[in-house]
Formats: C-alpha cells, structure tokens, sequence
C-alpha cells in the first residue's frame, strides 16, 4: 500500500518561496492523478493543484493560481509544489494526494485515496 510522506514546509516570511515534496513508498505514483491540498486552521480543506499521468496540470482557487505549481519526478516517485510569493493566508498544513491512475486532474478530495500526513507551511508577515 502506497504512504505518501510530505516535506519541505516550514515558517517563512512573506514573499518567499518554498518548494513541497511528496514522496511515497509502497507502490509506484507514476500512473496517479496526485493533488495538494490544504487546510488553514479551523477552514475546510482546499483543493490546491493536480497533475495527471501526463503530466498536465491544474491549479484550485484564484488565490493559488500565478504563485503555484505542481510537478512529478516518476524517477524519484514524488511529487512538487512550489510556491512563489507566499502570503500570511497561505499559512495552512498543505497535504500531499494520490487519487485514481490513468485519469484526469481532479478537484474532490473525495477522489483521492492515498494522503499523506501534511506538512505544515507558516507565513509571516
């Protein structure tokens, strides 16, 4: 069964960068749509980005679109987000997910199966 293991967060000021991994073990992410998602404390959790086999992808809210970029190393069997510009409302525990295999981008964190335990990301002002 495939764990996925997020890393990279941390507290940065605004206006910095970070860049999210995801690395699994147990099975082969190669065929999965993955996304990120995040949860602010006390907030829903928010769908971030996807990305396909192929290696297209999507971006979630207008506040994520232009700043964030998902990406895959099959290789290295992770996955990548980065982060341009960070805000004090990007502050939130970003989590990594794998969903179905040979599918599109998807959006649901119902449609995703396999989740890693969350990597926190601390944005001050």
């Amino acid at each position: 069964q495939v764990q996925l293991i997020e890393s990279g967060g941390g507290l940065v000021q605004a206006g910095s960068s970070l860049r999210l991994s995801c690395a699994a073990s147990g099975g082969s992410l190669s065929p999965y749509t993955m996304g990120w998602f995040r949860q602010a404390t006390g907030t829903e959790r928010e769908f971030v980005a996807a990305i396909t086999w192929r290696g297209g992808s999507i971006l979630g809210a207008d506040s994520v679109k232009g700043r964030f970029t998902m990406s895959r190393d099959n290789a290295e069997n992770s996955v990548y987000l980065q982060i341009n510009s960070l805000k004090p409302e990007d502050t939130a525990v970003y989590y990594c997910a794998a969903s179905t295999p040979y599918s599109r981008a998807r959006e649901s964190d119902s449609d995703y199966f396999y989740w890693g335990q969350g990597t926190q990301v601390t944005v001050s002002a």
